[in-house]
């Protein structure tokens, strides 16, 4: 069986950081972007969802042509499959970015209403920016509102927000902890199971050898709220366009913030930024003993670390409680049929078949991590054993993750800006410039007021 990794997550986690490198053109962009949104209304503007399963059959049998948006390589053999199966069906798959440039133009296409794919690869964090301006068709009608049980509450829950859905998952990211075991045992350390014994590890870690460190951090939106998450935190809940933002009073980024800001003063967190070559060097040579991540990660690892493999292994994410079992996700992305879209029907039958049809094996296949119960539960998945984590089955682990993700979280209908101005906020915490519950209360202030401008009725 092919290792396990994310295609989608390989080529969208590096433009993270080239993001906060150009946090103020992104920003600018996604300010006409968010604007443009808010200005076409919500959801509820649009009324119920349209079609039936009905007209999916008859959608196949007539066929037609579809353009689909996304980077995602997988779905070039799922494409492929399809309109095997269906010869009476042609799909062009275009790549027109990732990231911010993907949605970007996207928005442009839609505001200009000239142009628009039929389908669009959208992640988590992105499609409440998209599916409250309408851009996006709810697609419960055709069947998808059937659906719940086949796939795992995270993404399940990313892409039912508002009364609609919106999209149908294609991959997720349910967190776990790889950690260099050689590092442990070499320095005699316990591998930590809480987030209260993940910060003395890091300090018998670094103390034992000053040259290595419990991981890397130097501030990541994504990795953040990923954590709050899993601390219980809701400070974003979304209901239409009344949004509440609240990082200065939530209890899971009161959390988060008492344990990072610990490792960050006594200096326990290597200064190296994520996904540069030195990151790839620090896990390869065992500078940095431990990320916790998606479930994406390993094949990012075999291929960046190569000399590491065989002392790296995976546990369970550290608990904020002894002996609980709480998850969050971390990184994924969705498949969506937009609203501008005359082939809906087609586009339907499509996405039922990439998601929760004979397209997912072909992804795992691939090397993406499912988000269908079923893959995950299956003994050729279980049973996998990675010669990179030395022989260990590692989707025991990622599989129970996945089925452990909090429920309940939200994220914002902006959080594709919001993440962009993360550098300037949060992010000083990392260099000593702010405490991180002022650099958290920073960035709500900055989130507030720039919902407000665009026409959301932000309190906290």
């Amino acid at each position: 069986m092919t290792p396990i990794r994310s295609a989608s997550r390989l080529v969208a986690t590096p433009r993270t950081t080239r993001r906060a490198r150009r946090a103020a053109s992104a920003a600018a962009a996604l300010g006409a972007l968010a604007l443009a949104l808010t200005a076409c209304g919500g959801p509820a503007d649009d009324g119920a969802a349209a079609g039936d399963p009905a007209d999916v059959d008859a959608a196949l049998e007539e066929g037609g042509e579809l353009l689909l948006w996304a980077w995602d390589p997988t779905l070039e053999d799922v494409v492929a499959g399809f309109e095997e199966e269906y010869p009476n069906v042609d799909i062009e798959l275009a790549n027109v970015g990732t990231g911010n440039d993907h949605y970007i133009a996207l928005q442009n296409a839609i505001a200009a209403g000239s142009g628009v794919p039929d389908l669009a690869q959208v992640e988590y964090y992105a499609l409440g920016q998209f599916s409250i301006g309408g851009s996006l068709a709810d697609v419960s009608a055709f069947g998808a509102d059937e659906l719940q049980d086949t796939f795992t509450p995270g993404p399940w829950g990313a892409i039912s927000q508002g009364g609609g859905i919106w999209a149908l998952p294609m991959d997720s990211g349910p967190m776990a902890m790889f950690y260099n075991a050689e590092v442990f045992d070499t320095l005699g350390v316990e591998v930590p199971t809480t987030w209260d014994e993940y910060v003395e590890a890091a300090r018998a870690i670094h103390t034992a050898d000053p040259t290595k460190y419990i991981g890397a951090d130097t501030g990541d939106a994504g990795y953040t709220t990923s954590i709050i998450w899993q601390a219980g935190g809701t400070p974003f809940e979304v209901d239409g366009t009344d949004v509440t933002v609240d990082l200065g009073g939530d209890e899971g980024a009161a959390k988060f913030a008492g344990v990072y800001q610990e490792m960050i003063d006594e200096e326990l967190l290597a200064d190296i930024p994520g996904w540069s070559d030195e990151w790839f060097q620090a896990m390869d040579d065992g500078t940095i003993a431990t990320l916790v991540t998606g479930a994406w990660m390993p094949g990012n690892m075999e291929s960046g670390a190569p000399n590491a493999a065989g002392k790296w292994r995976v546990a369970p994410m550290p608990q904020w409680e002894a002996g609980a079992n709480a998850t969050a996700e971390n990184g994924g992305s969705s498949l969506a049929i937009t609203e501008a879209s005359e082939k809906k029907a087609l586009a339907y039958a499509f996405l039922e078949y990439a998601t929760a049809g004979e397209g997912v094996q072909t992804r795992i296949d691939g090397g993406a991590f499912p988000t269908t119960v079923e893959d995950l539960n299956s003994d050729e998945f279980l049973g996998y054993e990675s010669e990179y984590f030395g022989g260990q089955k590692i989707n025991e682990i990622l599989s129970d993750s996945a089925a452990n993700v909090v429920e309940g979280w939200q994220y914002l209908p902006f959080q594709v800006y919001a993440n962009s101005i993360y550098p300037d906020t949060v992010g000083q915490a990392y260099t000593g410039a702010t405490p991180l519950l002022d650099g958290l209360t920073d960035w709500q202030d900055a989130m507030t007021s720039y919902g407000n401008d665009q026409g959301f009725t932000v309190s906290n």
